[in-house]
């Protein structure tokens, strides 16, 4: 997934199909009539892209949707900067909405981007550079025109300031001015056909505002976080704030970009508003209070317990599930396996046989979720069965480095439906951590030193001690010692950060095009590296070399089969408990606002494409 800011909401759903999307060789020559180079209005994986050069809209929006009104949205914690170039402190939520950046998602393709800073982009057959050539009406909040300069002041400042950045742009080696309007990208290597798109996804910001002095004549620094309400171009900017409380964002009414296609039908709010709560239980509370609008909701148990609640019983207050439809995630106990006792995989195997996912499914859950069995669960990407065909060809390239059941048995998840499975499934863990050198002295497990097996599960959601609490004593029955440390959110992102834990409950989104972010995701390089989502440490060589499959593949049908091939190898190193999902997105909101009649088949894009109804608003109160 790309690093690049996004819109809130739409896009929780979007950001997982718009991925990272690949191109096609066959449409990409390398120069045009004359030797001139051809540039595209929108790049896509799927072939051609489906809006043609000077479409109107996306057929998903509602070109007359009228302009107006207020959105309030929630969210947990606090903010310290508006600054989200810097990997420290915390940025406010919805800063994205100050920016533009070279090109955007459409939602109702699969890994499909059109133009917005950029009005086109080139790029030779071999991927080996892109260059993008910006619109000349486009302009900062000032009036100032976006040029080049800001371009690769962007990508510069980004990279040197940003690990996350620097290591996802780490095949661009420079950017460059090459026209009056023109910025290259030159890559590292050839063959990568994701790049181009890559760094179409780049937040431009004000080179001319950074490098500026503030009220104070203070010189401004981007290495630091900062509550200086910034310079941008999009669509909104902040109308007002109490510093790690709330942030208001108007409307530009005169925003450079509000007729081009694709924002035809987008942005309709004249403000957009987020308050911060300090916890999930006080949010739901304030949500039932209608102090904010919208609530996408995570517990299975508030969904089916909270919302008995006057306004949802009058309709005032409506619930509706949106399905994923292009998304897929792994959802996952992690444990850290820069420690020792989590090194040996037959100890992880084990943590998997001590959970009981189809107890907490009924005792926790009501029955709303099943169990991931790949790490990209609901999509074609997810390995099934046996290998064979092409990626039996690619497995067969890491065959000594991998665990031989990939070849010979289909990944499963224990089974525990009834008391005889959970014993049965509780012995097996014993069976394989005595395997591993572990073993029962004293009602408690401790290796061939006498050291203990002790085991911190960090959380820092109330929700998820629930959870944490039931799985406690099963592994308790193995002779581990357990405890449940919950933490505010600072704390939890600081020590995750530090890779200071045993183990965490984490998740990764996964598009239906995988490619470069799967280096951070799992690759070596990443395992160490303070903020990548490399989580648990993985390193390995065989994943490694699978990852390059995935980048490199030169078509959809390689591409599925390099990712069937590297979802069963993370499966049987077991580098994780896989836990469970819906395929849905359960929402709540107050019934102010409506939408198209038809939403796009990728995200129920809230708030981007919705509006504020007055008349729906006039019914239930305009909101405080």
């Amino acid at each position: 997934m790309p690093f690049s800011l996004v819109r809130p909401f739409a896009l929780f759903a979007a950001l997982l199909c718009a991925g990272l999307p690949a191109l096609s060789l066959a449409q990409v020559p390398e120069a045009g009539a004359g030797g001139q180079p051809v540039f595209r209005h929108g790049l896509s994986l799927m072939g051609a892209p489906k809006y043609p050069e000077g479409f109107k809209a996306f057929d998903y929006v509602n070109p007359q949707a009228p302009k107006g009104g207020l959105v309030r949205l929630a969210e947990d914690g606090t903010f310290d900067t508006f600054n989200f170039v810097v990997p420290r402190g915390t940025p406010a939520a919805g800063v994205n909405l100050l920016y533009d950046t070279l090109m955007v998602p459409a939602y109702d393709e699969v890994s499909t981007e059109y133009g917005l800073i950029a009005q086109g982009v080139s790029y030779p057959a071999d991927f080996s550079s892109a260059t993008y050539r910006l619109r000349v009406d486009a302009r900062w909040h000032d009036g100032a025109p976006i040029t080049p300069a800001d371009v690769v002041f962007s990508f510069e400042a980004l990279t040197k300031n940003n690990p996350n950045q620097k290591f996802y742009y780490s095949h661009v080696v420079k950017a460059e001015q090459t026209g009056p309007r023109d910025v290259t990208f030159t890559f590292d290597q050839s063959g990568n056909r994701e790049l181009p798109q890559i760094v179409g996804q780049l937040t431009i910001l004000p080179k001319h505002w950074w490098t500026g002095t503030d009220a104070n004549g203070k010189a401004r620094d981007i290495s630091q976080g900062s509550l200086e309400v910034p310079l941008g171009s999009g669509a909104y900017r902040i109308k007002g704030f109490i510093a790690g409380r709330s942030i208001t964002y108007e409307r530009v009414r005169d925003y450079w970009a509000k007729d081009l296609n694709v924002n035809v039908g987008k942005d309709n709010f004249d403000e957009i508003r987020y308050e911060y709560f300090r916890d999930d239980t006080v949010m739901l509370e304030a949500f039932k209070a209608d102090q904010y609008d919208f609530r996408v909701e995570s517990s299975a148990k508030n969904w089916a317990t909270a919302y008995d609640f006057p306004a949802k019983v009058d309709g005032r207050v409506i619930l509706e599930m949106f399905e994923n439809r292009a998304s897929g995630v792994m959802q996952a106990f992690v444990p850290n396996l820069r420690r020792d006792k989590f090194k040996d995989p037959r100890v992880r195997r084990a943590f998997n046989y001590a959970l009981d996912f189809e107890g907490m499914n009924h005792t926790l859950f009501f029955g709303q979720y099943k169990r991931i069995d790949s790490y990209f669960s609901g999509t074609e990407l997810a390995s099934s069965g046996l290998p064979q065909g092409r990626e039996l060809e690619i497995l067969d390239k890491v065959k000594d480095k991998v665990p031989p059941q990939v070849f010979t048995t289909a990944f499963t998840n224990p089974q525990s439906g009834t008391e005889e499975a959970r014993r049965a499934n509780l012995r097996e863990a014993a069976r394989l951590l005595k395997e591993a050198g572990w073993e029962v002295r004293s009602r408690k497990l401790v290796n061939a030193k006498g050291e203990p097996f002790t085991v911190e599960i960090l959380i820092s959601s109330p929700a998820m001690e629930r959870v944490a609490v039931f799985y406690k004593p099963a592994l308790e029955r193995l002779g581990i010692e357990v405890s449940v440390r919950i933490v505010d959110s600072s704390q939890y992102v600081n020590r995750v950060r530090a890779r200071d834990f045993d183990m965490i409950v984490s998740g990764w989104g996964q598009s239906l095009s995988p490619g470069n972010e799967q280096r951070d995701f799992w690759g070596s390089p990443a395992a160490d590296r303070e903020g990548s989502r490399n989580l648990g440490g993985i390193r390995d060589a065989a994943v490694d070399a699978l990852i390059d499959k995935v980048i490199y593949a030169t078509d959809r049908a390689d591409l599925v089969a390099a990712t069937h091939a590297l979802d069963r190898v993370l499966l049987w190193n077991e580098y994780v408990i896989p836990a469970w999902t819906l395929n849905y997105t359960r929402t709540a909101r107050w019934n102010r606002f409506s939408h198209p009649p038809v939403l796009p088949a990728y995200s129920f894009a809230f708030p981007d494409i919705w509006w504020f109804d007055v008349a729906k608003a006039e019914k239930i109160g305009a909101g405080r």
